[in-house]
């Protein structure tokens, strides 16, 4: 996709800034200089391009002496009003640090925590192969801040290669220490025309508070691996654990299933808890475990012209989500689950088939939804596999694992792919168009 700054934007973002009041320009040349200016307030700052590493501003030998005074953050940008000018500033963080550190749980790296900010062009990259105990590269806890145009590189969890398949948050049969990449909190919050590229396991672009987020012309893009792949390792942590996972799979016991891809990384975009009003335009996930799996209870998602590639699932959505013009896939896993009530969905299916084993097209539970499903052309080479109706998505999204039967009523779906529709016979009140079979059936799908 094609990165274009969303110029009216930036525009307001740059007068409600001179607004209120901005100084004149600082120029700097340092990681020193922009911890100092990071917590100042009405600056505008250029940092002099070029490469900084992280050890300029945290020296190894300063370790000890950050952990005794509880100092486990780089860079919080805590002052408000500023707009820092940071094209061609790639700031090098190599993972041992946050190794030597040993923050607690959950701490995150680089943090704006002021209001009304703006951070333009800075690119961060991980080096190395440090473990870190869970946090989120950058984290937005401030309002009304902007990032734009800014690139994200995250390593850095452990083990890595397996993705969520030995556990994640709650039971592990192999325990995680997760790295994820942009954690928002405030409200508000704008992240235009940014890249993150996650080689750890952890969350791509994760909201859990706040409202009236908004991303537009942002990509995420994780990483894929076989389930053969895997199970052919002869030694390392798999291979210890006799490739047992948490959830029962469908073959009736827990050992890993082959056949099936699974993603490396967590979710894409992603909605916690009840935060409301995320808009996300021209947005891209790539080969991440979900692509955009926003189930907020507190409503007013909007998805428009995004596109998941190559995902384990690439929408779950419910409770009045709108996903408008776009589209993806079913390479690995299904193009969509829905559920709670209310959504409005139009999304176009690609035309690769399934590259690994996929058991359904959606599936889709609840009420009142009104949904359109379409093929890229009339001579799709897209997989049949079934729409469910009367049908969820199986625990935690694993493909491995049954989709339950769920309740579906008062549900409008326009059928325009290559797949049959199976509609599970406690479902009612719905109606469906579609070019292929619609059949009945009351089993649980095996």
């Amino acid at each position: 996709m094609s990165f274009k700054p969303p110029l009216i934007l930036a525009l307001l973002c740059l007068l409600s800034i001179s607004q209120r009041g901005l100084a004149e320009e600082v120029q700097i040349d340092s990681l020193q200089q922009l911890h100092k200016y990071a917590s100042r307030s009405g600056n505008q700052v250029i940092l002099k391009p070029g490469k900084y590493h992280l050890t300029e501003l945290i020296p190894l030998d300063s370790i000890q002496q950050r952990r005794r005074d509880h100092q486990y953050t780089y860079i919080d940008f805590s002052g408000s009003d500023n707009h820092f000018r940071l094209e061609g500033v790639e700031i090098i963080a190599d993972t041992k640090i946050r190794e030597a550190l040993r923050p607690p749980v959950h701490t995150n790296e680089f943090i704006v925590s002021g209001n009304h900010n703006q951070i333009y062009g800075l690119t961060i990259t991980n080096t190395g192969n440090g473990k870190s105990p869970g946090g989120a590269l950058v984290s937005i806890t401030g309002n009304d801040n902007t990032i734009s145009r800014c690139k994200f590189t995250v390593r850095g969890s452990s083990p890595y290669g397996y993705g969520d398949l030995f556990g994640k948050g709650g039971p592990s049969v192999i325990g995680h220490c997760k790295h994820s990449g942009v954690q928002i909190l405030g409200s508000r919050t704008r992240v235009l025309d940014c890249q993150l590229f996650l080689r750890s396991f952890g969350h791509g672009f994760f909201v859990q508070g706040g409202e009236g987020q908004h991303f537009e012309n942002c990509y995420v893009e994780g990483e894929m691996r076989s389930t053969d792949d895997i199970l052919g390792e002869t030694d390392g942590p798999a291979n210890r654990v006799d490739f047992q996972m948490v959830l029962e799979t469908r073959n009736g016991d827990h050992t890993v299933l082959p056949g099936y891809t699974k993603s490396l990384c967590e979710d894409g975009f992603r909605t916690y808890n009840e935060v409301k009003d995320v808009t996300l335009i021209n947005c891209v996930a790539k080969h991440m475990r979900g692509g955009f799996e926003l189930r907020t209870k507190g409503g007013g998602v909007h998805i428009k012209n995004c596109e998941a590639i190559g995902c384990e699932r690439g929408y779950w959505v419910g409770n009045g989500a709108i996903i408008e013009d776009s589209r993806g896939d079913n390479q690995f896993g299904p193009l969509l689950y829905v559920e709670g009530r209310g959504t409005q969905i139009d999304l176009t299916c690609s035309d690769k088939p399934p590259q690994s084993i996929v058991h359904a097209l959606a599936a889709i539970s609840g009420s009142g939804h009104v949904i359109s499903l379409r093929a890229k052309s009339n001579e799709s080479n897209a997989s049949a596999s079934p729409i469910l109706v009367g049908y969820s998505a199986p625990p935690a999204g694993e493909g491995m694992c049954f989709l339950s039967v769920r309740p579906a009523s008062n549900i409008s779906l326009e059928n325009r792919t290559p797949s049959p529709v199976i509609v599970h016979r406690k479902s009612d009140l719905n109606q469906i168009d579609s070019l292929e079979a619609v059949t009945y059936d009351d089993r649980p799908r095996r």
